[in-house]
C-alpha cells in the first residue's frame, strides 16, 4: 500500500536533509508536491541537493544544536511558504568506541545535536503550530535508543536521550488539537552514516545485519506525517531485540559485546579520528551507503569490495 497523499502540499522542514534518511525524506516529499526548507550543515551540499529536488525549495545551512540556526531555518519556512505544517528531523553522527575512550567533545555533540537539537526544534516549532492551529514533528530515532550496544555508548545516550524528551513532548502535547509528535526507530540502514562515523575503536564499524533502506524509512515518516504515531519500529530485527534486552538481561549483556565484534566493528583497522561529528563531510554524503547484509559493496566489477 503506497503512502496517502495529503489534501494540499505542506511547508515541510526537513532536518539532516542531505544524506541518507534525510535525503530520501527530502526527495519523497518533494516529488508529490511538498514545499520545502533543507537544513544541514553543508551549505554547497545543501545547494547541490536542492538543485536536484523537483519542487519548491529552501536552504538554511547550520548545526540543529544551535538554536539560532534552528529559529533561523522555521523563520524561512514561514516566511516562504506563510506557515510550517511540518518538521521531519534525521540529523545525528555516530561514533564508536568504549564510553571511556570517547573525547568529551565528541560525546557531548552527539548528545547535543539528538537531545538539544530536538529541544530546539520544540520550542522553535510549537508556538508556530498553536498559532496556525496544528502542525506535525516527526523525529527519526534509532533502534538504539531502546537497547544498549556496547562500543556505541555516546551514539546510545544520544538516543535514549532523544527518546526520553520526544516521549515526554508527546504527553505534553497530546490535548492540543491539531499538535502532533511521531518517532520512528530505524535499526540499521544503508546509508553513509557508518563510514562518515568517528571511530575510537581501533576499526571501522559497518551496518549490522539485517539492512533496510533509507527509501524504506522516508517512506515511514511520510505516513507518519499523514498518520500521527506515537512510535513506529523499521527493521526485521528491531522487536526481537528489544523484547531479548528487557526480557533476557543476563543473555543480552553475555552475547552483546562478541556480536559487536562480529558483525558491527568488522571493518578495517583504523587510527582514532572524529569522522564527521563536529565538522561535515560533503564529500562522503549521499543518499545510500552500499552495505549489504554481508556488509560489503559490489564494484561494477562484481567483486566484493569494503566501504568503511
Amino acid at each position: 500500500m503506497g503512502t496517502p497523499q495529503p489534501a494540499a502540499p505542506r511547508a515541510v522542514l526537513v532536518v539532516g536533509a542531505t544524506s541518507g534518511i534525510g535525503l530520501a525524506v527530502a526527495q519523497q516529499l518533494s516529488a508529490r508536491g511538498d514545499r520545502l526548507v533543507l537544513l544541514a550543515r553543508d551549505e554547497a551540499r545543501l545547494r547541490q541537493v536542492a538543485d536536484g529536488l523537483p519542487g519548491p525549495v529552501e536552504v538554511v545551512a547550520g548545526d540543529v544544536a544551535d538554536e539560532d540556526v534552528v529559529e533561523r531555518a522555521v523563520t524561512a519556512c514561514v516566511a516562504a511558504y506563510g506557515r510550517c505544517d511540518a518538521a521531519v528531523s534525521t540529523a545525528q553522527a555516530m561514533a564508536y568506541g568504549t564510553v571511556a575512550s570517547l573525547p568529551p567533545d565528541v560525546l557531548r555533540h552527539l548528545v547535543d545535536v539528538a537531545v538539544g537539537g530536538t529541544g530546539n526544534l520544540a520550542r522553535s516549532l510549537l508556538p508556530r503550530f498553536r498559532k496556525q492551529g496544528g502542525g506535525h514533528l516527526v523525529v527519526v530515532s534509532s533502534l538504539l535508543a531502546e537497547i544498549a550496544v556496547p562500543s556505541m555508548g555516546g551514539y546510545c545516550a544520544a538516543k535514549w536521550g532523544q527518546l526520553g524528551l520526544v516521549r515526554a513532548l508527546q504527553v505534553e502535547v497530546r490535548r492540543e488539537r491539531g499538535v502532533h509528535v511521531s518517532v520512528v526507530l530505524p535499526g540499521a540502514v544503508d546509508t553513509p552514516i557508518y563510514r562518515q562515523a568517528a571511530t575510537y575503536a581501533g576499526r571501522l564499524g559497518s551496518a549490522p545485519p539485517p539492512v533496510v533502506t533509507p527509501e524504506r524509512v522516508a517512506q515511514a515518516c511520510l505516513r507518519r506525517l499523514d498518520r500521527p504515531r506515537r512510535l513506529d519500529h523499521v527493521g526485521p530485527a528491531n522487536l526481537p531485540a528489544v523484547a531479548a534486552f528487557r526480557l533476557l538481561p543476563a543473555l543480552y549483556d553475555r552475547l552483546a559485546g562478541p556480536l559487536v565484534d562480529r558483525v558491527v566493528l568488522r571493518g578495517p583497522r583504523s587510527e582514532d579520528h572524529g569522522g564527521n561529528v563536529l565538522e561535515p563531510v560533503p564529500s562522503a554524503e549521499g543518499l545510500r551507503g552500499g552495505w549489504t547484509t554481508g556488509g560489503r559493496q559490489r564494484g561494477r566489477s562484481g567483486r566484493a569490495r569494503w566501504r568503511g
